[in-house]
């Protein structure tokens, strides 16, 4: 979905070092392998690119990766909500969570899996 708010994946990989768009693309690949049918929408201001059933980002998207200068986030909206028994999720808000990952490796370890499965 681009629009004058709105922009492509590309955007957010063109905000992410050099070091982190494997992270970006491989994070993206493994929510569209996990949920085929999600809807996609970039905030290329927020860095963000955004998952979900529809386009609203706060009732509609269960997830989002937002690119940092050493890190992506892998957010959650409801995250405060997903079981965590490994204590990964960060944030103090009423919902949103995160977890902070630096490479791919990171991303393929069966926590941060359980989390993507659990949304």
């Amino acid at each position: 979905m681009a629009d004058s708010t709105h922009g492509t994946f590309a955007d957010v990989l063109a905000c992410a070092s050099a070091a982190l768009r494997p992270l970006c693309e491989h994070l993206r690949a493994t929510i569209r392998e996990l949920h085929p049918q999600c809807v996609e929408v970039v905030w290329p201001r927020q860095k963000i690119a955004s998952f979900g059933v529809g386009p609203k980002k706060m009732t509609e998207h269960y997830c989002y990766l937002q690119v940092h200068a050493a890190h992506i986030n892998l957010g959650f909206y409801r995250g405060a909500e997903l079981p965590d028994p490994q204590g990964l999720l960060e944030g103090t808000g009423k919902a949103l969570r995160h977890v902070k990952l630096a490479d791919v490796a990171a991303t393929k370890r069966a926590p941060v899996q359980a989390l993507l499965r659990a949304v």
